[in-house]
């Protein structure tokens, strides 16, 4: 292959893999009351262990983007149902949360998940 086809097939590689990012999370200022509270949420219960607002693993995987994706990093569909349960009952090192939130806590957490 000549050199100009493989810089073009490099510059279509290269343009298709960053058509593939998931768009930036919403901004903190713009969020509603109800995605804030769950912001306070994410903060007190979940930071200590995952990255909301930036890609990498913490000591469980990034949530940015967690809505944005067919899958969760576990392979199951990335929906409200999944996440959820895994919030409530815990999954793999993921301790089960659903004592230490009440119902508002896990609507308004999830409602700040979206906008990752």
């Amino acid at each position: 292959m000549s050199l100009p086809l493989r810089l073009a097939a490099l510059l279509t590689l290269a343009l298709t893999i960053g058509c593939k990012s998931t768009p930036p999370p919403q901004p903190l200022d713009s969020l509603n009351p109800q995605q804030t509270h769950g912001h306070a949420v994410f903060e007190a219960r979940c930071a200590v262990c995952h990255y909301d607002r930036r890609t990498g693993d913490l000591h469980g995987p990034t949530l940015l983007g967690v809505y944005k994706k067919p899958f969760l990093p576990s392979g199951t569909p990335a929906n409200d149902d999944r996440v959820l349960n895994t919030i409530v009952h815990g999954r793999n090192l993921m301790p089960a949360m659903g004592k230490t939130m009440d119902q508002q806590d896990l609507d308004d957490l999830t409602a700040y998940l979206h906008t990752l």
